[in-house]
């Protein structure tokens, strides 16, 4: 029998396991045992789980598993959580640099050491697809404006967006949005877990920054966004389609920390 000891963090409702693998120890190959270890039943329960390894010339590198046991792109909340675990186990203190799988991310922690701002990935390009927007912030998004978010049927919409004959082999994260003060409330069904999730931490960036492109205007923007599972915000500048100093803001919070046995 194979014993590992595991920690939960959360951002915004968005929870993962998260495992110190430096000794490589855990069988990133294990799908199955990934999957079973996030499932809400039979498991811990979590939107994923991540490994801290060993980078050179970096903080740490953050491998990303989907819930369904598949490694998966970038997480923002997810690396925002990292973050935490990296400084809870003395290995950063109040800045970080640390490799993901798309890049290296900067990362930083606030006075209130439980809020995180991590630098994005710099987006060049948003397509539409009707009356929805495309970008990649990490991982690839759709956004859709909607109407009476609060009875939309997240579910049942955005499956039968990620499983279209046009997303279906690649998948996409699916963003329903609207207009909540001088920001947006959104809701996100994602890919991986194949469920709506409280947060979506990539999720809330596109939303951030299709939204801007759509209003067209240039400068520095500062954008709240309301998630089920609290508040994000989200700090850019534009210049045309360019969206640089991507910043994604938020709380992570260590949840408990366990054993586990297989």
């Amino acid at each position: 029998m194979e014993t590992r000891v595991f920690y939960k963090y959360q951002g915004a409702g968005n929870d993962f396991i998260i495992i110190d693998n430096r000794k490589k120890l855990f069988d990133r190959d294990n799908e199955s045992l990934i999957r079973r270890l996030c499932h809400r039943r039979f498991g811990i329960g979590a939107d994923g789980l991540m490994l801290l390894q060993h980078a050179e010339g970096y903080d740490f590198e953050m491998i990303y598993f989907n819930a369904d046991g598949r490694e998966g792109s970038m997480c923002g909340n997810g690396g925002r959580c990292i973050v935490a675990f990296a400084q809870d186990i003395g290995i950063i203190a109040t800045k970080t640099d640390f490799l993901a799988a798309d890049g290296v991310h900067h990362a930083r922690m606030h006075d209130n050491v439980d809020w995180i701002s991590l630098q994005m990935i710099d987006v060049q390009q948003i397509a539409q697809d009707g009356d929805a927007y495309l970008l990649d912030t990490g991982s690839p998004h759709y956004v859709r404006l909607v109407a009476n978010l609060e009875n939309f049927p997240v579910v049942e919409e955005g499956r039968s967006v990620r499983y279209s004959d046009t997303y279906r082999s690649n998948g996409v994260n699916v963003n329903f949005v609207e207009a909540d003060g001088d920001g947006y409330r959104v809701r996100t069904y994602e890919r991986g877990v194949e469920d709506e999730t409280l947060a979506c931490g990539t999720g809330a960036t596109a939303v951030a920054l299709a939204m801007a492109w759509r209003n067209g205007t240039d400068g520095a923007f500062e954008t709240p966004i309301r998630v089920e599972g609290g508040n994000l915000m989200i700090r850019f500048e534009k210049q045309g389609r360019r969206f640089t100093n991507v910043f994604l803001e938020g709380p992570a919070e260590f949840v408990f920390k366990g054993e586990l046995s297989w």
